[in-house]
């Protein structure tokens, strides 16, 4: 009986703990939405210290029992987290502050689409407006470089005006374009770059004319599942720009911004120590001329009991360049419409003297809802570029060759004799001062950029896009070279003018719908795109006098025109389901049909399917959600075509006729009134097809600890097949010298990382470091028609190697790798051409750091980029000249090595003029590392404070001090100024060649910003 009782006293405690417990705990209801008002669904709302929680409905509603006193952790993600105790209300309305900085935010995607980046399938990175002006490049690409994982950006040179070249992932053809598309606001634009024919060097590529002001962000789609939707067009990558827009119920804000720069040139190593002259005689190059500084050491040279004075050619020639930089812009709008509206002069005095780049640039958006349901855009960007430049590279025209190679013992002023003709202290090359009064080289640009975009949204699930985009711009180029010219005795006149016309219209249906924990989209559009170019060019010989450069007096004009058309179309698709916000399947497919291949090749399709999955979604502990914030892998295969291949490469065309050999030496036609044609040399192949790219891609992304650590990586493998290549031989009983092929294949590995950190964040101070890194191989696999290599410029393609070799002599070795010496005591080159070098890096990588603490920011960027070869053709001349910095050693030596005359060890002592001259023709001498760690870029910032600026009739006011190049580290190899610059523009055969460019520029710069 009495364990009876026990028993039941037992039972009847337990009732009653169980009904104190419940009593404690209630349900609790709330509703979360955002700064707008707007509910927020698949908000996470946990009770701290537990696994119990739930998540919003699509209303931001909740319901969950908890005791009082309990601590509520809500998180979503792309807002700041938030702890609330439970108190005693039943009821509770949360707001969630957005953070910008959290992979919810919004991106621009393919045709312009705007996404949540924590729903994307695939790689992109974006680059806000503040990095983009921090940079204080003219250039806009240049702004990009060592910022985006997986994208290379390599500058032509220091010349104002001078080009860029971006890459992404990689090239994707041995023969063809391999540089990103550019599109703005939704329409492609034109990149291309136009050196002109006379200028020695690289000409201003189109992205330039662009204002980096008018620009709210970039992003950039890295790979082929990203940017299918293209097209052809998409295959290499492609920079998407958003430009500015004016905000809703806003007053007229004018914003001035106005900024100053002075820049000093970069100047390569060189020696200061050695005398014009040979073999150590002094010649003056007044009575004795030599282009060689092989003379005796200056500190004792002395002429008729005087010393002579020594001469910096470098530091005498390049002056202080000096940028201004000025914009307004006016933006506003009601609850229906607003606009934006800005003007900017940028205007650059390079360091070469009389070398310029000025644009004005005028830009307008206006956006507006016509009807509840139909909005419109309406812009234009207006731009004027006028360039002054110098010729670059080795041309005989180029004043850079004479400067960098220029005895200190010469005085290269005054440029004229008495007599009036050239003061030279050479006789091969034109007097540099010379070059800056009589050789006039200018370009200029007028551009538009017209675009009308119309979206008509019926319902809530179905909109209708069209838009509507044009690219039209005149680039007139004149180049000028007065007599007395050590080439153009007489003279020269070249006008070049080219017109570029590109059309773009898409038209869009989007449709969404939610079926319970499913969020479905469809995507069907269309696109036409056309371009048309019209080339024509002038050539007059023999001035009528001096100065005179009027092509009607002079003695023979030769004129050429050109002229292409290619129309593209495209039907495209895109299927996208989400599935609880956690797991996202894409389907994309485009079929394009392209007027520049024969008609049974002329359409061709391609897809891609993509998948994402956010794991962390799944995890219901507290803990484990505070340390990792979010988490996804994805996947995707993409298989793509690559538009290369040129208009009317599928037909043999007419070319005037040049009759040269035993029937006559260099006739050419028209020929007293009588014009000739023959039929060109590269034979036309009507089945050439697009390239084609199938890619796969791995990625991870992961938010931490309250989204202050991120992480972005990826992984991606790429085939191209079907490898265009021009300049295969034909035997020549064809009749033809050469044709174009589709036979190539190549392999490119590669990952890429970018992570984020945030070690320092309080009220007034916060830290954020950014860390990027990017690895990839291009691997040749086949070149077809038999071939085992072919060159593009000076960069080969060889089967079994990565893209990128340089070819050149070696020097000749035995079998156990000693050098061979001739009879004379010198090492000389193998018979046979080999790869000495590789332009592609190990890696690259670069690292910002940005520091706020209240009204003050400062920052500063380093990149770098470790591996690959370049070859400085600057450095062999001047081995051969005696300038080079390594010529300075010119003892007699005996040269290790075997000698060929007795097999054993060479002992015959040479001079250090013999040895630097002999190896100055072999390439392997000066093939160098071009490895570099930069300071690119250093910030530091102030704005005003809210309670200064109530004083004053601003709304906002800024100053911005920036330091640019400040610091590089470059190889030991490397004698260069500057490792990044390729002398020849955006060209695949100019990549990794050093040769007299204009150099690259250290620069300060202060800005002023107002706003009222």
């Amino acid at each position: 009986m009495k364990k009876n009782v026990l028993h039941l006293l037992a039972v009847l405690t337990g009732l009653l703990l169980c009904a104190v417990s419940y009593a404690q705990n209630r349900s609790i209801t709330g509703t979360v939405t955002d700064e707008k008002k707007q509910p927020l669904s698949y908000v996470t709302v946990m009770i701290k210290g537990t696994s119990k929680g739930t998540t919003t409905a699509k209303d931001g509603t909740f319901r969950l029992d908890a005791a009082p006193g309990s601590i509520l952790v809500l998180r979503a993600v792309g807002y700041t987290s938030k702890e609330l105790p439970a108190g005693n209300e039943t009821q509770m309305n949360i707001t969630l502050t957005e953070n910008a900085s959290d992979l919810s935010e919004v991106v621009v995607t393919a045709l312009g689409v705007r996404k949540e980046k924590r729903n994307l399938t695939f790689s992109s990175q974006e680059v806000k407006s503040e990095e983009i002006l921090r940079a204080k490049e003219p250039n806009i690409l240049n702004s990009l470089t060592g910022k985006v994982s997986g994208v290379q950006i390599t500058s032509s040179s220091g010349m104002p005006g001078s080009s860029a070249r971006i890459v992404i992932r990689g090239i994707t053809s041995i023969s063809g374009e391999n540089q990103a598309l550019i599109v703005m606001d939704g329409v492609p634009i034109n990149n291309d770059e136009n050196g002109g024919t006379y200028n020695g060097g690289p000409g201003t590529n189109r992205l330039a004319d662009i204002d980096p002001s008018i620009i709210e962000n970039i992003n950039v789609l890295k790979g082929a599942a990203a940017t299918a939707l293209y097209g052809s067009a998409g295959a290499r990558g492609v920079v998407l720009i958003t430009t500015k827009k004016g905000a809703i119920n806003r007053r007229p804000t004018v914003t001035v911004s106005s900024g100053l720069s002075f820049e000093n040139a970069i100047f390569p190593d060189r020696q200061y120590k050695y005398a014009q002259g040979v073999k150590g005689v002094y010649y003056d190059g007044e009575t004795m001329k030599s282009s060689t500084s092989w003379g005796p050491l200056m500190d004792t040279l002395t002429v008729n009991g005087q010393k002579v004075q020594a001469h910096n050619p470098l530091k005498e020639f390049f002056r202080t360049g000096v940028t201004s930089n000025n914009s307004v812009a006016v933006s506003g709008g009601n609850n229906a419409s607003n606009y934006y509206l800005s003007y900017s002069y940028f205007d650059q005095k390079g360091a070469i003297p009389k070398t310029s780049y000025k644009r004005h640039s005028l830009f307008t958006k206006y956006n507006t809802q016509i009807l509840d349901n139909l909005s419109a855009t309406f812009q234009l960007t207006y731009s004027t570029a006028k360039n002054n430049k110098m010729p670059e590279g080795y041309g005989l025209e180029s004043p850079l060759w004479t400067i960098f190679t220029a005895p200190v013992s010469y005085n290269l002023k005054p440029y004229l004799n008495d007599d009036g003709s050239q003061r030279l202290y050479r006789a091969s090359r034109n007097n540099p001062y010379w070059v800056l009064d009589n050789i006039l080289n200018t370009t200029l640009v007028n551009r538009f950029l017209p675009v009308m975009t119309f979206v008509y949204a019926p319902t809530d699930w179905l909109s209708v896009t069209e838009r509507m985009g044009a690219d039209i711009y005149t680039d007139q180029q004149d180049y000028h070279v007065n007599m007395n010219d050590i080439t153009y005795n007489t003279g020269l006149i070249y006008k070049e003018d080219l017109n570029f016309r590109q059309f773009n219209h898409d038209f869009i249906i989007q449709l969404k719908k939610q079926f319970g924990l499913t969020n479905a989209s469809l995507m069907l559009g269309n696109n036409v795109y056309s371009t048309h170019t019209d080339y024509k060019t002038n050539l007059g010989l023999g001035l009528a006098k001096p100065g005179y450069y009027n092509l009607a007096s002079a003695s023979t004009v030769t004129s050429t025109e050109f002229s292409s058309l290619a129309r593209k179309v495209g039907f495209y698709a895109q299927a996208e389901v989400d599935y609880k916000r956690m797991l996202v399947l894409a389907l994309s497919g485009r079929i394009d049909g392209s007027s520049v291949l024969a008609a049974n090749n002329r359409y061709y399709p391609y897809g891609s399917v993509a998948t994402s999955f956010i794991f962390s979604e799944l995890f219901h502990s507290s803990k484990l959600k505070e340390v990792i914030n979010f988490g996804k892998v994805r996947a995707s295969y993409a298989s793509v075509g690559n538009d290369n291949v040129k208009p009317y490469s599928t037909t043999t065309p007419y070319t005037q006729a040049i009759i040269a050999g035993d029937v006559s030496s260099n006739l050419t036609f028209p020929y007293q009134g009588q014009n000739g044609f023959l039929i060109d040399a590269t034979l036309g192949n009507p089945h050439l097809k697009n390239e084609l790219q199938k890619e796969y891609e791995f990625g991870l992304e992961m938010k931490m600890l309250d989204s202050r650590i991120g992480l972005e990586a990826s992984y991606f493998n790429r085939q191209m097949s079907n490898g265009i290549v021009e300049g295969i031989s034909l035997a020549n009983s064809t009749g033809y010298a050469s044709t174009t092929i589709n036979s190539a294949k190549m392999e490119t590995k590669g990952v890429e990382a970018l992570l984020n950190l945030t070690p320092v964040r309080t009220k007034d101070f916060t830290w954020d470091v950014t860390v990027n890194f990017t690895k990839f191989k291009s691997l040749v696999k086949q070149i077809g028609a038999g071939l085992t290599q072919t060159s593009v410029g000076g960069i080969y393609a060889k089967v079994g190697e990565p893209w990128g070799a340089i070819y050149g002599t070696k020097y000749a070795r035995t079998s156990d790798g000693q050098l061979k010496i001739n009879d004379a005591g010198l090492p000389y080159a193998s018979g046979d051409f080999d790869i000495v070098g590789n332009i592609t890096p190990d890696w690259t990588g670069g690292i910002t750091n940005q520091l706020r603490y209240k009204q003050f920011g400062f920052s500063f960027f380093i990149d770098t980029k470790q591996g690959g070869d370049i070859l400085n053709s600057d450095d062999g001349y001047g081995l051969y000249y005696g300038t080079s910095k390594q010529t300075e050693n010119r003892a007699d030596r005996v040269v290790a090595g075997i000698s060929d005359a007795t097999g054993a060890a060479n002992k015959v002592s040479v001079t250090g003029q013999q040895y630097w001259q002999q190896v100055s023709g072999i390439t392997e001498a000066v093939i160098q590392n071009n490895s570099y760690i930069k300071l690119r870029n250093v910030s530091l910032s102030y704005n005003l404070s809210k309670k200064t600026l109530v004083r004053l009739p601003f709304k906002d006011a800024s100053i911005v001090l920036t330091g640019r190049n400040l610091w590089i580290h470059k190889s030991s190899s490397f004698t260069g100024g500057d490792p990044e610059v390729n002398s020849w523009g955006n060209q695949n055969g100019g990549l990794g060649v050093y040769t007299f460019s204009a150099p690259t520029s250290r620069s300060y710069d202060c800005t002023i910003k107002l706003t009222f």
